[in-house]
């Protein structure tokens, strides 16, 4: 070793290596753990070296969220840090919904130090060091991730970060956990000790296209279709998918329905939209396509067709991470939906005669008059604005929807009410909705952020029940919007409780003693003002209980977002 080569501690390695696999940010919640870190990031600093740029976040389920939302726009994932067992198990809820969503963020993680008196720099100091160590830290978040490892020695860090890296970009994406110790981050070495690992020889792997044949198959069963029918959920993660899939579909006369989609899948105005409920179409539908969907329908509530022929087109066929996943596949294709969509749309464009255009042209007329009649039952239902104390959802998204621009963004949390978003604040455009793909509420207070980082020329509004805004760590979120700048637009659509478990219950028990009490352990405490808790944290409340308060309140909510602060609107809508 040559004795004038510098030396660095593995901290600092460990902040080339995430330059060098593209972090534009890190999402952190810092804990007694990170000291190495911290330190290292002082003196990068110092230096003027780059490094990505730390957001603070007062929770970790801000942190992880927002590394997600910044995810969706940019489609480059980012890092998060977060302090061991209890920062880690603070993560695991916004883990389950990236699992689910397929959106990759790298989660890393402190470990206890392992020495005790001293024997290393980095070793237990404190009180805590010694009752954060569980014995099997990742198990808390193994479930919902893809890859998971101990740094084992601060030489391979940067490989461990590729390492990283690359499985959490690779085809299905999904989050990735690294821990670290701090003794790990304090060793030294020299620069000629430690090797980088390029993209270009060891980066991620992406989806590809599937076999001709199993193309042409499909196209075949399409030609000789009276009905097809095409369900998809995140089709729209590739913001070219919309255009395409609705030139497929008006080509086809292919009857499209999102459900529970994440994303923009299909331009809402599409005539060849089926709305947002697959069930009618189940029934009829004698060729079927499942599109990057992991629920296309609930099968106790929508009985399929048994003669129905179905393709599956998905990035993720096998549903690994699906203990139970049983819907029906004459035809299973893994690859790019886009890739295969092209290839289908081409394959049908040259088989196609006289007939099948015009068989497909008189389908495509009928699936837009019935869209024409969904969009007259949403007018209608928009037109009866409810009474005081007691707002119309429908008349108060509308009036949102009238409000914002097309490239807006909508977050779609409002759970007992998210078909009513749907209905009433239809998305035309590519990336300008975003879903909740799992079960963990409150994900759309940190991803509005997020998304709002990438894209800070765009209004963000997240619309939520008042359940799922305790869900959403409020405090956190509107902390760092005020501290990073970041004016996002929060909806609260409060029906005093939570719809969805007295729905639940009343379909299990639609006689039972619950009913009869109207007791269902679902109603939250009255009169919460919301609109004080975002005025607490200096961004502008609004609560509002009259339907005739709506517009001029959605005004100043957006006007608030124009001056840089962020903004809740409380409304008491129709009850639970």
């Amino acid at each position: 070793m040559d004795s004038n080569e510098a030396r660095h501690s593995a901290a600092h390695y460990f902040l080339e290596g995430l330059n060098e696999i593209g972090f534009d940010y890190l999402f952190c919640n810092f804990g007694t753990d990170h000291a190495p870190l911290i330190e290292a990031m002082a003196s990068f600093k110092k230096a003027g070296r780059k490094m990505p740029a730390i957001i603070l976040c007062p929770h970790e389920n801000t942190a992880v969220h927002m590394a997600a939302g910044y995810a969706i726009a940019t489609g480059r994932g980012q890092g998060v840090m977060v302090h061991v067992d209890a920062g880690t198990a603070n993560s695991a809820m916004a883990l389950h919904n990236l699992c689910r969503a397929r959106i990759p963020v790298m989660l890393m993680a402190g470990k206890a130090p392992f020495t005790t008196r001293g024997e290393l720099l980095g070793s237990r100091d404190t009180y805590v060091h010694f009752v954060q160590e569980p014995f099997d830290q990742a198990s808390v978040v193994r479930p919902y991730t893809k890859w998971e490892y101990n740094l084992p020695s601060g030489v391979i860090a940067k490989e461990a970060l590729r390492r990283a890296h690359t499985v959490m970009e690779s085809d299905p994406k999904g989050p990735v956990y690294l821990t670290f110790p701090r003794e790990t981050l304090t060793e030294a070495f020299g620069e000629g000790a430690i090797r980088s690992y390029p993209a270009e020889r060891f980066g991620a792997v992406g989806a590809r296209g599937v076999d001709a044949a199993a193309v042409e198959a499909v196209a075949d069963r399409i030609l000789a279709a009276e009905r097809p029918l095409l369900i998809t959920a995140y089709a729209g993660r590739n913001l070219a998918a919309p255009a395409l899939l609705d030139e497929l579909a008006r080509f086809a006369g292919i009857q499209v329905v999102e459900f529970n989609p994440l994303y923009v899948n299909l331009p809402h105005d599409s005539p060849c939209h089926g709305g947002f409920a697959p069930a009618k179409a189940l029934i009829e539908a004698d060729v079927g396509l499942m599109v990057d969907v992991d629920v296309p329908w609930i099968p106790s509530d929508m009985p399929d067709n048994p003669s129905t022929w179905w393709a599956q087109i998905d990035v993720d066929a096998e549903k690994r991470n699906f203990p139970m996943w049983n819907f029906p596949g004459n035809l299973r294709l893994q690859g790019d939906s886009h890739r295969v969509l092209s290839d289908l749309l081409a394959v049908l464009k040259a088989k196609a005669d006289a007939g099948f255009r015009q068989r497909a042209a008189a389908r495509v007329a009928r699936l837009a008059e019935a869209a024409k009649t969904r969009r007259e039952q949403a007018a209608k239902a928009a037109a009866s604005r409810g009474v005081p104390g007691q707002i119309s959802p429908h008349y108060l998204c509308a009036v949102l929807a009238k409000a914002l621009r097309p490239d807006d963004i909508v977050l779609n949390e409002a759970i007992r009410n998210g078909p009513v978003v749907f209905a009433q604040m239809p998305r035309t455009r590519p990336g300008t909705l975003v879903g909740l793909a799992g079960g963990g509420l409150g994900f759309s207070g940190g991803m509005a952020l997020g998304l709002k980082l990438a894209e800070p020329a765009r209004t963000v509004v997240q619309i939520v029940g008042d359940g799922t805004f305790y869900f959403s760590n409020p405090q956190s979120s509107l902390a760092v919007g005020k501290q990073y700048r970041l004016p996002v637009l929060t909806v609260v659509l409060d029906n005093t409780g939570w719809a969805a478990v007295k729905e639940a219950t009343l379909r299990v028990y639609p006689d039972g003693e619950a009913r009869a009490a109207a007791d269902y352990g679902a109603t939250l405490a009255p009169d919460m003002d919301f609109a004080k808790v975002a005025e607490a944290a200096g961004a502008h409340g609004e609560l509002v209980a009259d339907p005739d308060a709506v517009e001029g309140a959605v005004a100043r909510c957006l006007a608030a977002l124009n001056s840089g602060r962020s903004a809740v609107l409380h409304a008491k809508v129709t009850r639970l």
